[in-house]
């Protein structure tokens, strides 16, 4: 599905931060077939726009120094859009947030502040200029969901139903468990799943699912090209899905819809 503009409060944009961008640009390019726009951003860092059919689906770059120093693996980054950057950020803080730093131009794309909301998970607010977000959604290749797995539901739900004026809707998910909702009207926007005790020591952070055609060949290729599956593929409602760790070590998820 082709998307030219994105509502407040709905994630628009991906972007990878990896140790090993050429390993990274490789893997992602046998999997999903992703054609690599490399724009250079100064001293040597490079934004690798990924495209798919001649739309943008999501962007892969070196892993910043200071992140791979405090030990932060590489990652998936979501970016939800905002229409008044500013505004939003200033209530963040009453909204029990963070505010990582204040709003900075992404040269002529947009501009963009990292927050982390209540329980700590670290998430991007965009207002855009000339980069919309993703080109296209809900296509093999490109991005079909965003998830929040959090110590908090509640918590983290409220933030953000406070911040952009969406609903909150629990509704069953996988083997009978509730799964909540962060809906704008009747469309959905993202997930948010509560962390047990049975993830094992996992800090809450956000997760982009890829749509693919066909589960279990995505999950061999992914396999062949280094990746590891950490756990069978499980069916939610209208859908089968799989968490995947890239060569890297970075995690994201494959989502397959099935026919109604």
């Amino acid at each position: 599905m082709k998307i030219e503009t994105y509502q407040a409060g709905m994630p628009s944009w991906t972007d990878l931060a990896t140790s090993d961008e050429a390993g990274a640009l490789a893997f992602y390019s046998g999997l999903f077939g992703w054609e690599d726009e490399p724009n250079p951003a100064g001293e040597g860092f490079t934004y690798h726009m990924q495209k798919l059919g001649g739309d943008y689906v999501a962007a892969i770059s070196a892993q910043q120094p200071h992140e791979a120093e405090q030990g932060i693996p590489p990652h998936w980054n979501t970016y939800i859009t905002v229409d008044d950057l500013e505004a939003t950020v200033a209530k963040v803080a009453g909204a029990g947030g963070q505010v990582f730093a204040e709003p900075f131009d992404v040269m002529d794309a947009g501009r963009m502040a990292p927050i982390a909301d209540p329980t700590g998970a670290a998430v991007n607010l965009w207002q855009a200029k000339e980069h919309p977000g993703a080109g296209v959604r809900n296509e093999a290749g490109a991005i079909a969901w965003s998830e929040l797995s959090t110590t908090d539901v509640d918590r983290a739900g409220a933030f953000f139903a406070e911040l952009f004026g969406l609903d909150v809707v629990k509704m069953p998910g996988t083997e009978g468990a509730m799964y909540t909702m962060l809906q704008m009207g009747d469309q959905p926007v993202a997930g948010l799943l509560q962390i047990t005790p049975e993830m094992g020591e996992m800090p809450p952070s956000w997760m982009t699912y890829f749509q693919v055609a066909d589960l279990e060949a995505a999950m061999s290729k992914a396999k062949a090209l280094g990746a590891e599956l950490p756990m069978p593929a499980m069916d939610g409602p209208g859908l089968r899905f799989a968490v995947v760790i890239d060569p890297q070590g970075a995690v994201f998820g494959l989502m397959q819809p099935l026919e109604e």
